[in-house]
């Protein structure tokens, strides 16, 4: 395969993160990359204590508080540690003695979660599909929860068994947590019905190294003050993000990628174009005998597409990977927990891209089929 070092010479990366930024955000990034604002200096060199940062927190954060409709009473946060940070830190906030926490297991993510759990707090299975290898999310009648819990916690979607929350659970008067890591911005959501929201920025908010905490502000008063002052939300909410030095560079980013959104249609419009990649992703999928998709209908990711060659066939599994990645298609190998092939269109990716896919799709299962 030629070098590919030209805009014209760029492949569709299907990659579950880190992702496909839009291009013409990568364009503006260059463009400014040495010179910020006139002031001499790159974005990763300015003083995080400067007004030029302050203006870009400022967009990042009004960005993200108009497309998800964030009111006053939620603060948002700009913080470094990934979202495993947030799986040690939720609890330490959150968690009442004698009130544990109620969790959704629906894959490797969830199962993340109740591994720091299991270190810090009581917890309890509201629902766990691990018998049937988390193929579909618990119905809502199957979840049992507790009126007494701290919270409840979920993982919005999955990237690595392409399972997504269409409809969330009512949780009443607990807080509803949800990682939303991997679908962040690509849907319409009701911000006011959770407590937390966390989400890793590089699938649909930015690169990697910042992770983004919405939280409705009366939960993080309920922090013991025997927690570590960085672990704190509230001491976050008081300094703005600036309690440390934050990761400069991907909060610039990302405060691009919310301007690049929002000049998209928002919310609404990209729902309706992710909706259209994933429809005709899945139809190319269902219609051909080559292919299938081990995940119920109505739990199927629109973010991540997880597929399959019929008979498990890893041999042509990664014949298939490597011979789209010489047509310019690259990132559609399976999580390596359960392999497989896994197309991830965030909403960087174009349709475009995904008829690029479906047209070597087709083409691959004419040939070894």
């Amino acid at each position: 395969m030629k070098t590919r070092d030209t805009l014209e010479e760029r492949i569709y990366n299907f990659s579950s993160g880190p992702a496909a930024l839009p291009l013409s955000v990568l364009e503006k990034v260059r463009e400014e990359l040495l010179n910020f604002q006139n002031t001499g200096m790159s974005v990763m060199e300015i003083s995080h204590r400067s007004k030029h940062f302050e203006g870009v927190l400022d967009r990042a954060e009004g960005g993200l508080r108009r497309l998800l409709g964030i009111s006053d009473d939620y603060a948002v946060l700009f913080l470094s540690g990934g979202a495993r940070l947030q799986f040690s830190m939720i609890p330490m906030n959150l968690y009442a003695k004698g009130k544990p926490v109620d969790v959704i297991n629906t894959g490797i993510w969830t199962q993340a979660a109740i591994m720091e759990l299991e270190r810090l707090t009581e917890y309890r299975l509201a629902a766990s599909l691990e018998k049937e290898n988390f193929k579909r999310l618990p119905r809502l009648e199957e979840i049992d929860l507790s009126p007494n819990a701290s919270y409840v916690y979920i993982a919005s979607n999955n990237t690595i068994y392409g399972t997504q929350w269409h409809e969330f659970p009512d949780t009443g008067a607990v807080p509803l947590v949800a990682d939303m890591t991997s679908d962040i911005l690509s849907r319409r959501i009701d911000i006011s019905k959770f407590g937390l929201v966390f989400a890793s920025a590089q699938k649909n908010l930015g690169p990697a190294g910042v992770t983004v905490v919405i939280i409705r502000k009366d939960l993080a008063e309920k922090a013991k003050d025997t927690i570590g002052t960085t672990l704190q939300y509230r001491t976050h909410i008081k300094h703005r993000s600036l309690y440390n030095t934050p990761p400069v560079f991907p909060i610039y980013v990302a405060a691009l990628v919310t301007e690049w959104t929002e000049a998209q249609g928002g919310m609404a419009a990209l729902e309706i174009r992710n909706e259209e990649k994933a429809k005709r992703l899945y139809e190319a999928i269902d219609v051909n005998d080559f292919y299938y998709s081990p995940i119920e209908k109505a739990d199927r990711s629109v973010m991540n597409v997880v597929f399959r060659i019929r008979g498990d066939r890893e041999d042509l599994e990664k014949q298939f990977v490597g011979e789209a990645l010489k047509a310019g298609l690259g990132g559609l190998e399976g999580h390596r927990s359960i392999g497989g092939l896994r197309a991830s269109i965030y909403n960087a990716q174009t349709l475009e891209g995904v008829n690029a896919l479906i047209g070597f799709m087709k083409e691959f299962a004419s040939r070894n089929g």
